[in-house]
C-alpha cells in the first residue's frame, strides 16, 4: 500500500524520520519524526537535507515549519537521547529508543501511515508501511523536513550546554571532533556531556 492509499477513508499521514548526531564525542543523538497529510505536502516544496543549507536557512525552515504546526496542519518530536544512556547501551539501540519515542508522541495510527526512514534507520514493525531510503533528504521532502528539525533542535542544545561548559567550545563544533574540541579534552579532560566510549584517540 502506498502513501497515496486511503485507509477506511482516512488519508494516510506521510512520516519521515531522521536523525543528527550519531558520530560526535559530546552531546546527545537527536531523532525527529515528521507528520503531514499529504494534501499538505506541497507546502515542504523547496526544503532539502539540512547539511546542504547554512544555519539561517535551517532556522528560517524551521519558523515555516513551527507554523505548520501551530495551524495544525503537520506535527513532529524531536527526541535526544544522552551520552550515559549511549555509552550504556550504543548509538544504534540509544537511536531506536529515540526514534521509538518520537513516533509515539507523534500518535499516528501505523494503518494510517506511510514513514519514510533515512539511511539504515527502521520504524518499529507495527508500522506495516515502511521504507528506509539511502540519502533520503535528498529524496523525500518529509525525511528532509526531520533533518531540518532534528539538526536545528540539536543544535540549540548544544549552545545551551556551551553555556554549562564554556572550555569545550561546543556552540562551535557543536559536539563533533574537531581538532579544538580534542585539544580541549586534552586540556580539560571529560564531561559530562562526553560519550566515553566515543572518546579514545589512540
Amino acid at each position: 500500500m502506498g502513501p497515496d492509499a486511503y485507509n477506511g477513508g482516512v488519508m494516510q499521514y506521510r512520516i519521515g524520520i531522521d536523525e543528527v548526531g550519531r558520530g560526535p564525542l559530546a552531546g546527545p543523538v537527536a531523532v525527529c519524526a515528521f507528520a503531514i497529510p499529504q494534501k499538505n505536502e506541497a507546502l515542504l516544496a523547496g526544503i532539502r537535507d539540512s547539511k546542504k543549507m547554512t544555519a539561517k536557512e535551517r532556522e528560517e525552515w524551521v519558523s515555516a515549519l513551527a507554523l505548520l504546526k501551530e495551524r495544525g496542519e503537520a506535527t513532529w518530536h524531536v527526541s535526544f537521547v544522552g551520552p550515559q544512556q549511549i555509552d550504556k547501551n550504543g548509538i544504534v539501540p540509544s537511536i531506536r529508543l529515540a526514534l521509538g519515542r518520537s513516533l509515539k508522541k507523534i500518535n499516528c495510527n501505523p494503518k494510517e501511515c506511510a514513514v519514510y526512514l533515512d539511511g539504515g534507520l527502521y520504524a518499529p514493525v507495527q508500522y506495516k508501511n515502511q521504507e528506509t531510503i539511502i540519502r533520503g533528504e535528498d529524496r523525500e521532502v518529509v525525511i528532509a523536513s526531520a533533518s531540518v528539525i532534528a539538526k536545528v533542535a540539536r543544535d540549540r542544545k548544544m549552545v545551551r550546554l556551551a553555556k554549562q561548559y564554556p572550555e569545550y567550545g561546543f556552540e562551535r563544533h557543536k559536539g563533533y571532533g574537531t581538532k579544538a574540541h580534542r585539544e580541549a579534552i586534552e586540556q580539560y579532560g571529560l564531561c559530562a556531556m562526553h560519550r566515553k566510549s566515543f572518546c579514545h584517540f589512540d
